[in-house]
């Protein structure tokens, strides 16, 4: 079963096009990279599907049903550098924000919800600092917390925007544990990923994206050099070791 449809979304920016024509499917229970250069479109791609930015064009299904209809089911991790860390609240508060969508804005969160938000820092190794301020964490301690924010969100479809990104190798374990959890549980996530060399153990489905989609499909079959030069206009190079791909620069 398709957990996401994806059907002709097109979108412009100062009337220039920063996607157009995206259809895809994605299968229930998948690990999806978005793969593709700079300006490719591909935080663009996430952002309208989930109505942050508006589209030109294009549906987006969940399950089978209208996205608006199914918004609960989703869970976002934007980019670190789209937050406001120096916003005065500490990591359990920004955790205790993925329960709103379960709860109500106008309830305040309870012993229940606390613990359980408690609950989902522990899972990211960072329950020792459920009462430090945001802006006092490190970069790694930042992206833990909203992974332990995303597990709060308890959604069955998460998108996550360049979530390795300057993190330390400890936080890209954790972030990886935390994605074949999710699988394991039949969730689904599309992740939007800058290291080459990462793709074939990170993820099973991945998108090869330039403004249109080049390929999408299971990583062995779409995740080819040619596809890549295709992708990427040619600005590759081959490490011929272990036949491993290379983005130039």
């Amino acid at each position: 079963m398709n957990a996401l449809e994806i059907k002709n979304i097109s979108v412009t920016y100062d009337k220039q096009p920063a996607l157009e024509d995206v259809t895809f499917s994605v299968p229930e229970g998948s690990l999806t990279g978005i793969i593709g250069p700079n300006g490719a479109g591909k935080s663009t791609l996430i952002k309208s599907i989930l109505r942050l930015i508006p589209k030109l064009s294009g549906d987006v299904k969940v399950y089978g049903k209208p996205y608006k209809e199914q918004r609960k089911m989703i869970g976002y991790v934007p980019q670190r550098s789209e937050v406001d860390w120096d916003f005065p609240t500490n990591a359990l508060d920004v955790v205790l924000m993925g329960r709103y969508g379960h709860i109500g804005w106008l309830k305040r969160p309870g012993k229940k919800e606390k613990q359980f938000a408690m609950e989902c820092l522990e899972k990211v190794g960072m329950q020792d600092y459920a009462k430090r301020q945001i802006s006092q964490l490190s970069g790694g301690q930042q992206q833990r917390v909203f992974l332990a924010r995303a597990l709060a969100q308890d959604a069955q479809i998460y998108f996550m925007d360049e979530p390795f990104a300057g993190v330390d190798a400890a936080t890209e374990k954790a972030i990886m544990n935390l994605l074949q959890e999710w699988k394991k549980q039949g969730k689904t996530v599309l992740v939007v990923h800058h290291d080459l060399q990462t793709v074939r153990d990170y993820f099973d489905h991945c998108l090869l994206l330039n403004k249109t989609p080049v390929k999408f499909g299971p990583t062995d079959k779409v995740f080819t050099y040619d596809n890549l030069q295709e992708t990427y206009g040619g600005a590759l190079s081959i490490l011929t070791q272990e036949s491993t791909l290379l983005q130039e620069g």
